[in-house]
C-alpha cells in the first residue's frame, strides 16, 4: 500500500529551463551552444548538484570546459535564477497529497547556489513531511546512495514508496530499490498514472 510519495524537483515542481538564462542574456546561438556544452550538458554539472566543492572551484572547473567563454559562463552562474521558476500546480498538487493522507516527500539532484537563489521558487517546502537535497549530502541520483539517505533519514518502507521523476534512469534507480516509479511528463498525465495506482487526487 503506498503511504509516501517521492517527488523530483526539476521539471516537476518547478521549471528548470537554462535556455531561459541564455536568452535573457542575450547570448548568440554560437555562444549558447558553446555555453550549453561547457555547463549544463557537461558531466561536471552533476557536481555542481553533488557541491561537494566550493563554488569557486566548481566555477573554475565549469571555465576549464570552455575558457575562451569565461565572461559568459560566469554571467550565467551569477544568474541562475532566470532558469528556475515554481508550476502554478506545485503547491496545491502537494496539499492535495496531504489532504488525501499521503506523506510527501522531496529526492532532488539540486546545486547549493541555485537553492539558495531560488528561495521564492521553493516555497512549497513548508509543505512537505521531508527533503533530501543533493548538495546537502553530496549525494545525486540515479546513484543508489542518495535513495538510500531519504528511506533512512524518514524511516520509509520502499514497498510503501513512490517516486515520481523527469529522468528515466532516476526512476529506474528508484524501482530497484524496492519503489514503485513513474516517469514525469506532464501534469495531467501523472494524475492519470497515480490514479492506475489508487492515488486520487
Amino acid at each position: 500500500m503506498i503511504k509516501n510519495i517521492i517527488l523530483d524537483v526539476g521539471n516537476v515542481l518547478v521549471a528548470w529551463k537554462p535556455e531561459r538564462i541564455f536568452s535573457h542574456l542575450g547570448f548568440s546561438e554560437e555562444i549558447i551552444r558553446a555555453v550549453e556544452r561547457a555547463t549544463v550538458q557537461s558531466p561536471i554539472w552533476d557536481e555542481v548538484d553533488r557541491s561537494l566543492e566550493s563554488d569557486e572551484e566548481l566555477l573554475r572547473r565549469v571555465i576549464c570546459n570552455a575558457p575562451e567563454y569565461e565572461k559568459e559562463i560566469r554571467l550565467v552562474w551569477e544568474n541562475i535564477e532566470l532558469g528556475i521558476w515554481q508550476f502554478d500546480y506545485a503547491r496545491g498538487w502537494i496539499r492535495s497529497m496531504k489532504a488525501n493522507g499521503y506523506h510527501v516527500y522531496l529526492l532532488s539532484n539540486y546545486g547549493k547556489r541555485a537553492y539558495q537563489k531560488t528561495a521564492n521558487a521553493l516555497s512549497f517546502l513548508e509543505e512537505v513531511d521531508g527533503a533530501v537535497f543533493s548538495f546537502e549530502v553530496h549525494q545525486v541520483k540515479p546513484e543508489q546512495e542518495i535513495y538510500q539517505t531519504l528511506l533512512k533519514k524518514y524511516a520509509l518502507s520502499p514497498a510503501e514508496c513512490i517516486f515520481l521523476d523527469d529522468r528515466e534512469e532516476n526512476v529506474k534507480a528508484a524501482e530497484a530499490q524496492g519503489m514503485a516509479g513513474i516517469p514525469f511528463s506532464t501534469y495531467e498525465d501523472a494524475l492519470k498514472r497515480l490514479d492506475a495506482y489508487g492515488i486520487r487526487l
